[in-house]
């Protein structure tokens, strides 16, 4: 990078808010998927005023950006693979303002997702998306990817939560979306187009969420198949008749790397599982409690069953199902993790897919993931030193992408596009869809400077 960019990055947000030394940059350089790109430089911005000047800076010289939160994406969407600045934004952490009356907090996007649940909670608000990063993963990438988690089911998605937002563009002017209050059909909504754009049209630097009531009651419900499709099959019916604020599945592999978490022994013949939620107030709780019951004894099919008696058991649930991911490499040292979303009566034909792709390929494919809304995520697993388990992996993917398509569903339901899933766009989406998304682009960043080889 050229000297006197670097002075003028120094001048605006400080000479110990950037770095250029290697061994800085390289902790900048990867994300959750694994591979590496690494920056000219880190800049570490505390305020919208700054990033105006850097984008600004940015557009004079033709200098890359990419911004980035926690770097848990999946999909690759803060790597710098073009060099240039990352703005680290993990520093704008501040939550801005809560209003209690009106429901709604505003927040920086450095603010993890966690932390303002936990600050929620005494307040008896409620932020509901909880993607399986939550303790450390950002607002920011929440919004850039849309993030989605185990709740989607009952509450939707981090679209639904944003009412405005605050984005630096390409030439560093700043835009406001949205409005602060729940009815807004003034103009376009902007809001939802920046929101999973990641990072490719500005920086956003101040975000509007919409909050809800806390609830202040659970359920919890492990329900055990000795067959995956009786499994999947049961979803759509399931969700005909109850509301559930989760409903989660795990084959059988997935399952077997976290079967000693569970606060329950499993049958031997046990090949899937469904993790299923209530929540409410105490009273309405225990009337679902009691309804799911009631549903529950007229399907035979489900080999065993197990409620949780306390928050501890509860606890080790969840810690078992969010731990499925990381256990996954004591089956190969890498993997390919994709996040599908079909329709929830097409989830049987999905497992089915994947089921027949680990046998043709001989590599391990499990799933697991947000059954009450179709939202699957396939591990394939693999060691990349191994070039014929690569490139049997890489077609299985596309395989899967393929079958995913033809039951009509989509390729991402909450990890982005970014780098991974961009070859394979025109599986999805039209050419007439393609054009004017790239014009998109065009408008806001003319020079692609904002994360470029994102998504297109």
């Amino acid at each position: 990078m050229d000297s006197h960019i670097i002075e003028a990055l120094t001048k605006i947000v400080g000479p110990d808010r950037l770095e250029v030394a290697a061994e800085e940059l390289q902790c900048y350089s990867y994300d959750g998927t694994a591979q590496e790109y690494l920056p000219e430089a880190v800049a570490f911005p505390t305020s919208t005023e700054q990033i105006s000047r850097i984008m600004a800076l940015a557009t004079r010289h033709g200098l890359p950006v990419v911004p980035r939160g926690a770097g848990s994406g999946m999909t690759g969407g803060s790597l710098p693979v073009a060099g240039g600045l990352v703005l680290a934004l993990a520093g704008m952490n501040r939550i801005l303002e809560i209003d209690q009356d009106n429901q709604l907090a505003i927040v920086e996007p450095g603010v993890i997702t966690g932390n303002l649940r936990e600050t929620l909670a005494p307040l008896g608000l409620y932020y509901p998306p909880d993607p399986a990063s939550l303790k450390f993963c950002t607002l920011g990438g929440n919004v850039a990817e849309c993030a989605g988690g185990p709740s989607a089911v009952k509450y939707g998605v981090t679209r639904d939560y944003v009412l405005g937002l605050e984005v630096v563009l390409a030439d560093g002017r700043i835009l406001t979306t949205g409005t602060q209050t729940r009815k807004g059909v003034v103009g376009y909504d902007l809001t939802r187009l920046f929101i999973g754009s990641e990072g490719t049209l500005g920086i956003i630097t101040k975000i509007i969420l919409r909050l809800t009531g806390l609830p202040t009651a659970r359920r919890t419900f492990l329900l055990l198949f000795d067959d995956m499709s009786r499994a999947a099959g049961l979803v759509a019916h399931m969700l005909r008749e109850h509301t559930p604020s989760t409903l989660e599945y795990l084959d059988h592999t997935a399952l077997s790397l976290v079967a000693d978490q569970l606060p329950c022994r499993l049958p031997e013949t046990t090949r899937a599982m469904l993790l299923v939620e209530v929540d409410g107030d105490p009273q309405s709780v225990a009337l679902q409690a009691s309804r799911l019951d009631d549903f529950l004894d007229q399907h035979p099919e489900i080999l065993a069953r197990f409620q949780a008696e306390n928050a501890e058991q509860v606890t080790d649930l969840w810690q078992a199902r969010r731990a499925v991911s990381p256990a996954a490499f004591n089956l190969r040292p890498d993997k390919i993790s994709e996040d599908v979303v079909v329709p929830r009566s097409k989830i049987p034909q999905l497992v089915a897919c994947t089921e027949e792709l680990s046998r043709r390929y001989g590599l391990p494919i499990f799933t697991f993931g947000h059954a009450g809304d179709g939202n699957i995520h396939v591990n394939i697993m693999l060691d990349r030193e191994d070039g014929g388990e690569v490139e049997r992996a890489n077609r299985a993917k596309k395989e899967l992408f393929r079958e995913v398509i033809a039951l009509h569903g989509t390729l991402s339901g909450e990890h982005g596009v970014g780098l991974t899933k961009a070859p394979f766009l025109d599986l999805e989406l039209s050419e007439t869809s393609l054009a004017l998304q790239r014009q998109l682009k065009n408008l806001f960043d003319p020079l692609n400077i904002l994360n470029p080889g994102k998504i297109f």
